[in-house]
């Protein structure tokens, strides 16, 4: 737990959790596409990603989501402290974009040491706002 992380204690309903904005590039992308093994060509290779009707290369949801997590582990000061993450995905996130990921308490239970969030990940794209992640839920167990 960093000095930083949150108190139980001090969270209520409708508190935000700070955001986290990460530039998607393509050399992200194709990192994650070692990491993980998913070479799909969606990912890598930008004329097979416009022929079945994108701009160019998207990201992976995965990657979306793992950047969501990190909002909240980093708020939290514990990976260990996220134990669930549920998400919907709604859009894809091409390369180049800036996805910013955030969340606000919806419940603290003291008993248990848990807070639910409500969690999303944004972007701007053309002058308005999608949500390639939204009407997520996180749990976590702070200490």
């Amino acid at each position: 737990m960093s000095p930083s992380s949150p108190r139980l204690e001090d969270l209520a309903p409708g508190q935000a959790v700070p955001e986290l904005a990460m530039a998607v590039t393509r050399e992200r992308i194709a990192a994650y596409a070692e990491a993980s093994g998913d070479r799909n060509p969606l990912h890598l290779d930008d004329a097979f990603a416009r022929s079945v009707g994108f701009p160019g290369l998207i990201a992976h949801g995965m990657l979306t989501m793992g950047h969501l997590a990190t909002c909240l582990t980093r708020w939290a000061g514990d990976p260990g402290a996220l134990r669930r993450l549920r998400v919907q995905f709604r859009a894809p996130v091409l390369a180049g974009e800036t996805i910013v990921a955030g969340g606000t308490v919806r419940e603290v239970d003291p008993v248990e040491r848990r807070v639910v969030l409500d969690v999303w990940v944004r972007l701007e794209r053309e002058g308005r706002t999608e949500h390639p992640i939204r009407r997520g839920e996180a749990e976590l167990r702070l200490p």
